[in-house]
């Protein structure tokens, strides 16, 4: 081998020792008698040092390296005189006698440092350099880690990791798919699968109770921080279980990375209804580090004369402690928050808590000092408390209230980064209506069980009938979700039929999983935990690209490999397309 240790190995206990390191050059330092140059792998930083009394044309040697070299040194190790004890190799240095240059390097368009002078285009486009930086170095180490430490514990509790395809039948629910031609069956397509569904479902009908796979998954949607075309997930599924197994189960994998990874131990996760978290939180992920509960108003405020009010169909309210010296310039800020296009409220009214016991609002013309000290209370306000509230269409005011509550979190340093607040939320509705096509589509999926005391409802009050399912969400964000599945024949074809299949259509889609389940299927049920998502919690970014060794832009490009890319006309033929690329 080239190296007979890394460039973080060594200390003390070497000194005296012949070495031989390679790597790249960080930087180098030429004071004259003396050069130093810092050699760098994945292990970490190694000082070398060249004198140019006992070896000057060494010394000369040294001083025309550049940075990014790749290089391979043999030397002594010493005692540094002038120990840096930031790093793990701070208290030794090399005393080189010899250098091979390896590969000779162009100058990196930005800086290989910790806080690099390249912005993130540049740092995408020259991704290989980019995966040099320490802080980017620790980001996969810690997806390493995630996922070993997952894998560790899924074994230890007799789960197989088994792989499904990459090409499979095209469904049409849930996001766009990616679609691959085939060249062999001419005029028909593969997709990439959104998910390992159906086939995790089957491998429980063969008998594989407990299953598991860290699988790569793609989505044509459009993209956010939190969103790649191409992501992965921790896949699971258990047979002969209850939902309460399943809770049990991840809720110890979430505390054993919690524990293992982060060394923090995890109290046992609340329960939340859907219901109590659109109630409370305005969203079906809330925060819930901080308390900040929404309280319904609309019952006090409306018949007063103030339209704004009266016409809506919720009032709901925060009570922000601590907040009623806001100025005026603070609130408008508040106001024009709220009133963005992505947000959506047309206003925001308020009403302070003075210190002098007094409540004052912005529609105090409308309201009574008696009226205004009823908002207080169910409020349960304070002296010094400013009450935020929206008014207008129920599901619309929640979610702007919601984003208000997450933005007065935040200005109120309520959302530590370093504190962990899981809890799954379950009860989801099984289905919600759409307007625009006037029909039912499945909350979660097709293959989701009712709740069994709802089943009764499924033909005369669908949108009532709540779901088996449940997400598991950390500090606002969905890390994981899944559901206790339909084993059942005759009412997973009712569910078809609920949501505008015709039986064709189901057997054209499902038939294959369909007639699976005529050869006795178990009851079953899984979750899936977006990986990519929890190795940006664990680290504390709110992007997942951060967290992917060769990630897509904000476009769904790879500037690096410049992709997707047109391909030739012969390529087309081949794959039976009429596409022609017209030349350029």
């Amino acid at each position: 081998m080239l190296r007979t240790h890394t460039c973080g190995e060594l200390n003390l206990t070497n000194i005296n020792q012949e070495v031989t390191l390679s790597g790249w050059v960080q930087r180098s330092r030429d004071l004259g008698g003396m050069t130093f140059v810092d050699i760098r792998d994945r292990y970490g930083l190694t000082q070398l040092v060249l004198n140019m009394e006992t070896n000057a044309e060494l010394c000369e040697q040294a001083r025309k390296l550049g940075r990014e070299y790749v290089i391979s040194v043999t030397g002594m190790v010493a005692e540094r005189s002038n120990k840096n004890l930031k790093m793990p190799t701070g208290e030794i240095e090399i005393i080189v006698d010899h250098i091979d240059i390896l590969n000779e390097a162009k100058l990196p368009p930005f800086t290989i440092e910790d806080n690099t002078d390249g912005g993130d285009e540049l740092r995408m486009k020259y991704r290989y350099l980019d995966l040099r930086r320490n802080p980017v170095r620790k980001n996969l180490e810690l997806r390493h880690q995630l996922s070993m430490e997952t894998r560790n514990y899924l074994n230890d509790l007799k789960f197989i990791e088994v792989e499904t395809p990459y090409l499979i039948r095209s469904t049409p629910e849930g996001a766009r798919d990616f679609v691959v031609p085939s060249r062999m069956n001419q005029g028909e397509f593969y997709a990439l699968p959104q998910s390992p569904q159906q086939y995790k479902q089957l491998l429980m009908v063969a008998g594989y109770d407990r299953y598991f796979q860290i699988v790569r998954c793609f989505r044509d949607e459009d993209l956010r921080a939190d969103r790649q075309p191409e992501f992965t997930q921790i896949d699971c599924e258990m047979a002969f279980i209850t939902q309460e197994d399943i809770l049990n189960t991840f809720e110890g994998l979430t505390k054993h990375l919690f524990k293992n990874i982060k060394g923090m131990e995890v109290k046992d996760f609340p329960r939340m209804s859907y219901a109590d978290a659109m109630k409370y939180y305005g969203s079906d992920k809330p925060d819930i580090r901080f308390d900040m509960k929404f309280v319904e108003l609309t019952d006090l405020v409306q018949n007063k004369g103030f339209k704004v009010f009266d016409d809506a169909e919720l009032v709901v309210a925060i009570n922000a402690k601590g907040c009623s010296e806001y100025t005026r310039k603070q609130l408008d800020e508040l106001t024009d928050f709220v009133k963005k296009p992505q947000i959506g409220a047309t206003g925001l009214i308020y009403a302070r808590y003075n210190t002098d016991g007094t409540v004052k609002s912005s529609v105090d013309k409308f309201y009574s000092p008696e009226d205004l000290q009823k908002w207080a209370e169910r409020t349960n306000a304070q002296p010094g408390d400013l009450i935020l509230i929206l008014a207008g269409k129920e599901e619309k005011t929640q979610k702007a209230l919601n984003e208000l509550r997450l933005e007065m979190g935040t200005r109120l340093g309520l959302r530590n980064p370093e504190i962990y607040a899981p809890l799954w939320v379950v009860d989801f509705p099984l289905l919600e209506w759409d307007e625009d096509t006037q029909r039912f589509y499945a909350k979660h999926h097709p293959f989701t069980s009712p709740k069994p005391e709802d089943i009764p409802m499924i033909d005369t009050n669908p949108k009532d009938v709540r779901a088996n399912a449940y997400d598991l969400v950390i500090n606002g964000v969905e890390v994981g979700g899944g559901s206790i599945r339909i084993f059942n024949k005759d009412l997973q074809k009712r569910m078809f039929s609920l949501l505008g299949f015709s039986d064709e259509e189901a057997q054209n889609q499902f038939g294959f999983l369909m007639n699976a389940f005529e050869f006795g299927a178990p009851p079953h049920g899984g979750i899936a935990f977006g990986f990519d998502r929890m190795c940006s919690l664990f680290g504390g970014s709110e992007s997942i690209r951060d967290f992917i060794a060769f990630p897509k832009n904000n476009a769904g490009r790879d500037v690096m490999s410049d992709s997707p890319s047109a391909i030739s006309n012969d390529q087309l033929k081949e794959l039976a397309l009429k596409v022609e690329i017209e030349s350029k």
